[in-house]
């Protein structure tokens, strides 16, 4: 039996995908913390923790993962 509202779960957490949203548009780290409110350090975070969870080493490699995906549009 299909569930029709099913949406899978997704990979990231909403603050990780905010993250990579801003990254993808040229957002340095700090102008990411400013505009999210929170320290560099935790966006730091977010993302390692984002590129852990997709299996990449770098920032790059986790933004083509992502598009790849269809979890971010440039």
């Amino acid at each position: 039996m299909k569930d029709s509202n099913y949406k899978p779960k997704q990979l990231l957490t909403k603050r990780e995908k905010e993250v990579f949203d801003l990254l993808v548009q040229d957002k340095t780290t700090k102008e990411i913390a400013q505009e999210l409110f929170i320290s560099e350090k935790t966006v730091r975070n977010h993302i390692s923790n984002s590129m852990q969870k997709l299996g990449v080493k770098g920032r790059s490699q986790a933004v083509v993962e992502l598009l790849r995906m269809g979890e971010l549009q440039l």
